[in-house]
């Protein structure tokens, strides 16, 4: 019988640097964040990371 590989989704950074942080939306809105980071050569997780800073900082008010 064939060793079993462990299985793994994606990318995954090294301990301690990022936690994953799962979400539901509007399929149309997934398809242009996914289309946008791919004209960007991002990731649509670095997209909706740093469109996140973006909105916070924004709207933090001087909280952190």
């Amino acid at each position: 019988m064939a060793d079993k590989k462990p299985v793994t989704r994606g990318r995954r950074p090294p301990d301690g640097e990022k936690r994953q942080f799962l979400t539901s939306m509007d399929p149309h809105v997934i398809r242009r964040i996914k289309s946008a980071a791919a004209l960007r050569d991002k990731t649509a997780s670095l997209m909706l990371e740093e469109a996140a800073k973006e909105w916070l900082e924004r709207h933090s008010d001087g909280k952190k």
